[in-house]
Formats: C-alpha cells, structure tokens, sequence
C-alpha cells in the first residue's frame, strides 16, 4: 500500500519485511538514504538502480523529513 501523501513509497508485509520501500520495487528508503550519507549523488543512485529515478530519490528524501519530524513536547511547569 502506498501511503498517504507519499505516492512513491509503499509498504507490505510481503516486501522487505514491511519496510518502507520505493513504490514496485524492492528497494528499502533506508537503502537510499544510506547510500546519500555514504556520499553517494543522486546521479549515482540513478545509475546504479535504472529502475529509480530522481523522482523517486526525492520522494525518499521528503517521506524521512516527515518521518524525522516529531512535535515539540515542552515540560509542565
């Protein structure tokens, strides 16, 4: 299933162990990532993986800002 606002990414119980993935393929989001901090570009990417595409590079990108985005929770004073 894809998830909402995050047409590019899906994830199924069946694929990957339930991780999030890009959409049709096999590829975890943390496979990406993880390949953008070992400094990988997104040329790169694209080059090795013919079946991802740039779009599909920034869509990772924006599915972990959101993921990274928490609310800000202050103490009770």
């Amino acid at each position: 299933m894809t998830l909402t606002g995050f047409p590019r990414i899906s994830v199924d119980p069946q694929v990957c162990g339930g991780r999030p993935v890009v959409t049709g393929t096999r590829v975890r989001v943390t496979d990406v990532l993880e390949m953008l901090a070992g400094g990988a570009s997104m040329a790169e990417i694209v080059t090795d993986f013919p079946y991802l595409s740039e779009d599909d590079v920034r869509a990772v990108l924006s599915y972990a800002a959101s993921a990274a985005d928490h609310p800000i929770v202050a103490a009770a004073e």
